[in-house]
């Protein structure tokens, strides 16, 4: 019943302003099919209220880059899609390649 709004703030924004001072982090979306995992990380662009996790953590973390001065923030994202014991990295350069 919430705006994924609410749920980037209750939960992912905490764990982004650690990311910002240097902690791993990790967001991790299990349910079954149809239960709403990809529209709560992706979310949709408009209403902005409906923007999902990962859009809301790059605004975050690119404004404060933008802001911060005479600092050095190497960036490295993935996205792991475990599905039937096998794992692909959706953002790597080779998405059907299966990880160990």
């Amino acid at each position: 019943e919430h705006s994924t709004e609410h749920i980037y703030n209750e939960i992912a924004y905490p764990l982004v302003e650690g990311v910002m001072e240097g902690h791993n982090g990790t967001i991790f979306a299990y349910g079954q099919t149809g239960s709403g995992k990809s529209f709560t990380m992706q979310g949709v662009m408009d209403p902005s209220s409906q923007k999902g996790i990962v859009p809301g953590a790059f605004e975050y973390i690119f404004e404060s880059i933008q802001c911060a001065e005479n600092a050095d923030f190497p960036l490295r994202a993935s996205c792991l899609e475990i599905c039937n014991e096998h794992v692909q990295d959706l953002l790597g350069a080779d998405t059907k390649q299966k990880l160990e």
